[in-house]
């Protein structure tokens, strides 16, 4: 796997609505003083990587755990709304658990399921890959044999890991850390998870 890039996809840290379980989806909310210590420390443990390029979600969550990642490296995070959060339209601000009433643990929905529950104002799971993985393939190509960080949200990843065949844990039982994050190799084609140090 020499010339496969390698993708550190990371989830921002945490904000004060993840910390009260709330459904930020677009919403634009900010690092709480945990998300900053999280994303500090994430940054220690990866300060031994060489990063050819840093990408990230538009929203300030993400942008912030990016800058403070690379506060020591000397480049410029690259924001994509290709790396935004699913849209949860209605339910953006209410308890996780109204949505998982509906939608069971992993919150997955195929574009079916999306009309059968009259949820057309949530990104179904083939909106969201329809901008992630035409992304991600052109990043690994571009950066054959290099190290890229990407920061994204849970909702993304939790999709991206349902399209490759990654077994996950019940939300319940295990829930996504912030500041967690996959190490993948792709050559632009097929993704192989390497590490998970997310759930």
């Amino acid at each position: 796997m020499k010339n496969y890039c390698t993708i550190y996809l990371t989830r921002h840290g945490e904000t004060e609505w993840n910390e009260k379980k709330l459904i930020q989806g677009h919403s634009d909310i900010p690092l709480n003083e945990n998300g900053e210590l999280q994303s500090k420390q994430l940054g220690e443990k990866l300060k031994d990587i060489h990063f050819e390029a840093v990408f990230s979600s538009d929203l300030i969550r993400a942008i912030r755990t990016a800058e403070i990642i690379i506060l020591e490296k000397k480049l410029a995070v690259v924001t994509t709304k290709t790396l935004r959060e699913r849209l949860f339209g209605r339910f953006e601000g209410k308890h996780i658990d109204e949505l998982r009433k509906i939608l069971g643990e992993l919150i997955f929905f195929s574009k079916e399921r999306q009309k059968k529950l009259d949820l057309n104002d949530i990104e179904n799971d083939e909106e969201v890959m329809g901008r992630f993985i035409p992304f991600i393939r052109e990043v690994a190509i571009a950066y054959k044999g290099k190290n890229v960080l990407m920061v994204s949200h849970g909702g993304l990843m939790r999709a991206f890991l349902d399209r490759i065949g990654f077994k996950m844990p019940k939300y319940s039982e295990r829930p996504m850390k912030n500041a967690g994050y996959l190490i993948i190799k792709s050559d632009g084609v097929d993704f192989f998870v390497r590490e998970e140090n997310l759930f």
